[in-house]
């Protein structure tokens, strides 16, 4: 098992989106006997992929039986299990929201945010096992799991790991590795999905979505010892043609875009710079390399090759009344040009719609995966 250990996932970010990765994941277990253990011993995720790296590592153990409990999930997934979705919770709660503006500044302040979460933190509390991890790590199934959330207080990127005795903290510019012991907390604050989701407080500081200030996502598995890195994202193909607005964008394509910007182009800079190192150090000679204290790092990127706001808009109707109701309200209809609601359609047949998707994209890549992952 030692010898995997330098084999890496990356889950990025992407809300409901990250139903795709499941059926990447499910792909992989072609390549696996059903007994088989984990292929990436060090898995990192952020925002709904921390949650997925997080349900993985938790059965490294058995790669076959994580994959499946994973989809079962995802399945089977309603709104209501996210964020409370009925009409009085969803107004009542932008109503306390906005009342709180009237109290005084030492009154205690609750966070603020479009949509209240709660029952995303009781439905990790009754579906991970987080006794499992110290475990794996321990039996050698994994070598570290992180999770990464962008912190309000200091404005840096920090990634809690749990991993093997010999693994140390880490610090570099607007970016940290902290060791932890992992929690249902840890999700809560990776996925915060800004202005959607409120903020979660761990020890003395804030923390939100860590797609927010991640601007090195491959930082993290690279400190944890990674030199092969598989990543699943959640970006969908830009369009051929430039799209001429014929109008102002509205205020929930601008939304979108945001969203987008903060889910996908760190890691598309962060890539363009290891191919760069990569390339440097393939002109240098060994005793060059050596005084760079760099090596390189193999990456295979997978991501969508469909557009998830078509599929989205198709399952519009499947929004909870109160949820459609502020939708609505803010601009998104199923003919709009916005990719939020593909972040927050946390509902059954829309994910399993993504993880047919991710499954076909995978099975499609399946001898480049396997070729990767030296299975």
């Amino acid at each position: 098992m030692l010898e995997r250990h330098r084999f890496s996932l990356l889950l990025s970010g992407g809300g409901a989106r990250a139903a795709y990765q499941v059926g990447v994941l499910k792909a992989i277990t072609h390549l696996l006997p059903r007994s088989h253990s984990l292929p990436f011993p060090i898995i990192c995720g952020t925002s709904a992929g921390a949650i997925n790296a997080t349900s993985l590592a938790c059965y490294a153990s058995c790669y076959h039986l994580g994959v499946r409990k994973m989809e079962w999930v995802w399945k089977n997934f309603r709104s209501e299990q996210v964020y409370k979705s009925d009409l009085t919770s969803v107004f009542g709660y932008l109503l306390k929201n906005q009342l709180q503006g009237l109290q005084t500044k030492d009154h205690p302040r609750r966070p603020t945010s479009l949509l209240d979460n709660s029952p995303l933190n009781h439905l990790l509390r009754q579906n991970m096992e987080f006794n499992r991890l110290d475990r794996n790590i321990q039996r050698g199934y994994l070598k570290a799991i992180s999770v990464t959330a962008s912190s309000y207080s200091t404005n840096d990127s920090i990634s809690f790991f749990q991993g093997a005795s010999d693994l140390q903290p880490w610090r570099r510019a607007k970016r940290q590795g902290t060791i932890s012991q992992l929690n249902v907390e840890h999700l809560m604050a990776s996925s915060a999905i800004p202005l959607v989701f409120p903020s979660v407080r761990i020890a003395e500081q804030y923390y939100g979505d860590g797609s927010i200030h991640q601007l090195s996502p491959l930082s993290t598995p690279i400190h944890l010892g990674a030199e092969k890195i598989l990543v699943i994202g959640v970006e969908q193909p830009k369009p051929d043609k430039k799209h001429q607005l014929q109008h102002h964008p509205s205020s929930a394509m601008i939304a979108g875009h945001l969203l987008d910007t903060i889910f996908a182009d760190t890691l598309h800079a962060d890539l363009e710079r290891l191919y760069r190192i990569n390339h440097t150090l393939s002109l240098l000679s060994d005793k060059q390399r050596k005084a760079t204290h760099l090596k390189p790092i193999d990456c295979l990127v997978i991501n969508p090759n469909v557009n998830f706001n078509e599929i989205a808009a198709r399952y519009y109707q499947r929004l909870p009344r109160g949820v459609r109701t502020l939708m609505r309200l803010i601009g998104i209809r199923p003919d709009s040009e916005s990719s939020l609601l593909s972040y927050l359609l946390f509902d059954g047949p829309f994910c399993q719609a993504l993880i047919q998707q991710g499954y076909e994209d995978g099975v499609q890549r399946l001898e480049e995966i396997g070729a990767f992952l030296e299975i």
